[in-house]
């Protein structure tokens, strides 16, 4: 498995953490966030790893910035993204089983060490459902997208 990580300036010290969890896990990790607390802008983060999880680069991607929520908003932009902002690990373990996501956010300045590494792991382990009311729910958000234009 290979998950795309991404953070903006508020999380690089939470990224680093999770990308030692993550190469302890088995996955392969790509690092396509920042190394340094230079400001930067969370949407330009967020593009690159919801285009490389939308493009089949990687399989599952993990976005963190100072609360999850701007990353999950932008990534959610890319068509074939869907990004679920995790708090707890019932909800990476919902959002992957139930909501099908594939890319986990996080928010470094309200979710500690290790319970982000929690539910990073939840995230990583939990496959999707095949239960066909968790997949007709998913289909409509994804005829939601293509009515919306979104392919």
């Amino acid at each position: 498995m290979k998950i795309a990580v991404g953070n903006d300036h508020a999380a690089v010290q939470l990224k680093q953490v999770l990308l030692v969890h993550l190469h302890e896990l088995g996955v392969e990790a790509d690092n396509l966030g920042v190394d340094t607390e230079e400001s930067v802008d969370y949407p330009d983060c967020a593009r690159r790893v919801a285009r490389a999880v939308a493009a089949g680069d990687a399989d599952l991607g993990l976005l963190i910035c100072g609360t999850g929520i701007g990353m999950s908003m932008a990534a959610n932009k890319v068509p074939g993204v869907r990004a679920a902002l995790c708090c707890l690990e019932y909800h990476a373990r919902m959002a992957r089983e139930h909501n099908h996501a594939n890319v986990c956010c996080l928010g470094a300045r309200v979710t500690g060490d290790e319970l982000a590494k929690a539910i990073v792991s939840e995230f990583v382990r939990t496959p999707v459902s095949d239960d066909e009311r968790h997949l007709r729910r998913v289909r409509k958000i994804d005829a939601l997208d293509a009515e919306c234009g979104r392919p």
